[in-house]
């Protein structure tokens, strides 16, 4: 991965808005490009949704008809999702231009979406997790597999939330 990279998320008819919410955040979180979703109930929830961040008005959140049909040019298509054969995600490399596409907490992505795919990964846990800690887990592992620097004290210094001012009193900091 690298700054010129393009990431794109798909969610296939996500449940709910605290998912896509918390998904938005993310987005926000790892520097995502873009977040596109198909289906109809986020739409009838919208009212209700948790984008505590207000990372829509940063990052576009579209809904579609096809994800397929939204690809992001050269972008590989990566299904993340549980299915047999599938690479499990630490042993996963990320295309520097990726499309990753999730299913449903209560179904799965279409057998096309999954046909067209480049890649299908699945997070290596007991079960299946909630959408938005699955997104999560997957932009972290990008994150981490990447030539990025983030290790520094000016990052922890613009994320941290404003009522968070505990120090590491073991190792000299800058003052804020």
């Amino acid at each position: 991965m690298n700054k010129s990279s393009f990431v794109a998320v798909g969610l296939v008819n996500p449940k709910s808005p605290t998912n896509v919410g918390a998904v938005m955040r993310a987005a926000g979180c790892y520097q995502v490009d873009a977040v596109f979703y198909t289906g109809g109930r986020y739409d009838r929830a919208v009212a209700f949704q948790t984008d505590t961040k207000d990372v829509t008005s940063k990052i576009p959140l579209t809904g579609v008809d096809s994800l397929l049909a939204h690809v992001p040019e050269n972008a590989s298509i990566v299904c993340v999702e549980l299915v047999e054969g599938a690479t499990p995600l630490p042993e996963f490399h990320h295309p520097d231009n990726a499309f990753y596409i999730f299913g449903p907490e209560d179904g799965t992505i279409e057998q096309e979406v999954v046909d067209a795919a480049d890649a299908v990964v699945y997070v290596p846990t007991i079960g299946c997790m909630n959408l938005a800690a699955t997104v999560n887990v997957l932009l972290y592992d990008r994150l981490a597999k990447s030539d990025l620097s983030f290790a520094n004290d000016e990052l922890i210094r613009q994320s941290r939330d404003r009522n968070n001012r505990v120090r590491n009193n073991k190792i000299k900091v800058a003052a804020d």
